[in-house]
């Protein structure tokens, strides 16, 4: 993460703060991140489906379904932290992730001095009034760092 959220900034802010480091990440900026909510503890993250995130049966990738709960479970972190960096991760991919959105939501669980334990759930949507289906959960460890 960049310097941008050294201290995290609280209110309005926050959110700009948030969204501020996704836009100067070059990979979160080509996969298409968008950050849609940010309080402190908790981040909503969506990405577009788009035909080079799929896998040989046409799936969201497992690997695009990692850094999707990933980068919300650091972004949740960070609302509390500042600067963190994960010293573990671990998804569980519960169904096919298909279709034409995927919005992943982040929550800190216990926020300690020294480690920050998170959790997400990565839902997929056909459009953004339609039904959200539960596609990976995931769990994350984050440290912080100066």
């Amino acid at each position: 993460m960049t310097d941008t959220l050294s201290t995290p900034p609280t209110g309005p802010a926050l959110l700009a703060a948030i969204q501020a480091v996704n836009a100067s990440a070059e990979f979160n900026r080509w996969a298409g991140f968008e950050v849609l909510s940010a309080t402190p503890g908790e981040v909503e993250l969506l990405m577009p489906w788009r035909a080079e995130a799929g896998q040989y049966s046409g799936f969201l990738h497992a690997g695009l379904i990692g850094a999707l709960i990933d980068t919300a479970c650091g972004f949740a972190a960070s609302t509390l932290a500042g600067r963190v960096l994960a010293s573990h991760f671990s998804v569980n991919c519960l169904r096919p992730a298909v279709g034409r959105r995927f919005v992943a939501r982040a929550r800190v669980v216990k926020a300690g001095r020294t480690q920050m334990f998170t959790c997400a759930e990565l839902f997929a949507q056909e459009s953004a009034a339609a039904a959200s289906k539960l596609v990976a959960t995931g769990d994350a460890i984050l440290v912080p760092v100066q």
